[in-house]
């Protein structure tokens, strides 16, 4: 219990733990920098095994982050009860933890702007994504910048949601 109050952990989940919650995991660390408190993770309510896009893996060391490490992380009790903020990318996410863990999460616009408004996945942006793969990448890459362009913003509010289980 006392680790809690020296260092607060940060779990940012998605649907495959591959695109969206990796690009916040690894934006939270690297803004965070090496002298930080906060443990940052990443999970997913339907990870598989698998590795991340190249073009999500691209962007990310454009970024300065080398994400080929990053093993995908299935979203589970053990995860839940081991972390102090919870952040759902979208609102399937924040419904499945809420039904599945009994617990009410913010989303990542929510805790960055005061927005409840998701991060939605290829598929969901683009549901004929496979015909236009540079409109697919064009939107990866703006989705992996916007998280990475909100995470300063996700710090000074961050201590608003320290409570936030409930």
């Amino acid at each position: 219990m006392s680790d809690r109050s020296e260092s607060q952990s940060i779990l940012f989940v998605c649907t495959g733990n591959i695109f969206r919650s990796v690009a916040a995991e690894y934006a939270l660390r690297a803004q965070l920098g090496g002298q930080s408190t906060y443990r940052v993770g990443s999970a997913g309510i339907d990870a598989k095994p698998g590795t991340i896009h190249p073009v999500i893996s691209n962007r990310l060391i454009k970024k300065g982050v080398d994400p080929s490490s990053h093993t995908p992380r299935l979203l589970t009790k053990q995860l839940v009860k081991q972390h102090d903020i919870i952040i759902a990318m979208g609102l399937g996410h924040r419904e499945f933890i809420q039904k599945r863990f009994s617990l009410k999460v913010p989303l990542f616009n929510e805790v960055s702007f005061g927005e409840e408004t998701p991060i939605l996945d290829l598929h969901e942006a683009l549901p004929n994504w496979e015909r236009d793969i540079v409109e697919a990448r064009a939107y990866i890459e703006s989705v992996i910048d916007h998280i990475w362009e909100a995470v300063p913003e996700l710090m000074t509010r961050l201590p608003d949601f320290s409570k936030g289980k409930a």
